[in-house]
């Protein structure tokens, strides 16, 4: 069986544009104006929510990318829970997908029916359903989905609404892309690479359905632009920022050890280039841990805002989940890393 990470130069979130490239081309970009679409991509939302009345609302993303592991059917899983999770971002119930697959055509087919049953199993798990999708030839295999989801209206969850002394709480470990480029080498162990595994094909169900009866004010994921990218985005679309605790953020075991021994996605250096200037480091957080914070995540965690009482609620619930830092008014800097 051909290994399919040795058929692609970046996997999973790490190959995602440079948030810099992208950010350039975006604002040149026209708008759409429809009194029904109550965000679109200008402020960074996971996905678009247009209103279709009667209080209800459709929200819709895609997302694909090529592989970071070697089995299909585990690609097929983690590309499906990726794509599934900018709808539980949103707060939202995904409903309906559609399959968007690239794939060599020198690969046997058969890798592609591992892919896409890896896919279908996420899907059905989210009890959703898959109704149809698009292939073509590429050198290089990527896999992923459409996504659309349903909402009332008041139920959304936005990036925009951080406020003063709100808990800042994360539901996936760190880590993610910096075991994937190692294990690419067979540099990681063994309980690294299932570790991380195990946190890309979980989807965000769960994570987002012990928030739904709290005071959720603000939420995303953290996929490709790492924790800090989008607590930037979270930061500069509510005008406000963010003090992060280090010691309290929960890593991929090994995930330090190997970004000081220079295992570090392309996509985390795009991202460091693109914030740093928004970041503050205490002195003591070392460039390993730096690294950390800036790499690309793929089918990460639910970051979500809240107020302390709130928080402490979710946590209880949710036993994986942590607390990263707070919300305090703007300042020169967006975001404060210290211990």
């Amino acid at each position: 069986m051909v290994r399919l990470t040795s058929l692609v130069k970046t996997s999973g979130c790490a190959a995602k544009l440079s948030p810099k490239d992208l950010n350039n081309v975006l604002k040149q970009l026209p708008t759409f104006s429809d009194e029904r679409l109550l965000e679109g991509f200008e402020h960074s939302e996971d996905a678009l929510v247009y209103d279709i009345g009667d209080d209800r609302v459709i929200i819709e993303t895609v997302d694909f990318f090529p592989p970071m592991v070697d089995d299909p059917f585990t690609f097929g899983e983690i590309a499906a829970a990726n794509a599934l999770s900018d709808i539980y971002a949103m707060g939202a119930e995904p409903k309906l997908a559609m399959n968007l697959m690239c794939f060599p055509s020198c690969l046997d087919l058969d890798v592609m029916k591992e892919i896409l049953l890896g896919g279908s199993s996420k899907v059905k798990e989210a009890n959703a359903i898959i109704a149809g999708g698009h292939t073509i030839s590429d050198r290089e295999p990527k896999y992923g989905l459409s996504v659309t989801g349903f909402s009332k209206k008041e139920d959304v969850w936005f990036n925009s609404g951080l406020k003063v002394g709100d808990v800042l709480v994360l539901t996936k470990k760190l880590g993610v892309g910096i075991v994937n480029t190692a294990a690419k080498v067979d540099e990681a162990d063994k309980d690294s690479i299932s570790d991380a595994i195990a946190s890309m094909r979980t989807l965000n169900k769960k994570a987002r359905d012990y928030a739904r009866d709290l005071n959720v004010h603000a939420a995303t994921d953290v996929t490709g632009f790492s924790l800090l990218g989008h607590l930037k985005e979270m930061a500069s679309s509510s005008k406000k920022s963010v003090i992060i605790n280090y010691d309290g953020i929960k890593k991929i075991e090994g995930a330090e050890e190997l970004a000081r021994f220079g295992f570090i996605p392309e996509g985390a250096y795009n991202n460091r280039d693109f914030l740093i200037s928004d970041v503050e480091f205490s002195p003591d957080i070392k460039r390993e841990e730096e690294d950390v914070l800036f790499d690309p995540q793929t089918s990460g965690g639910l970051l979500l805002s809240l107020k302390k009482e709130d928080a402490q609620i979710y946590l209880s619930r949710m036993k994986e989940a942590f607390i990263v830092g707070c919300v305090v008014e703007e300042k020169d800097k967006l975001i404060k890393v210290m211990r």
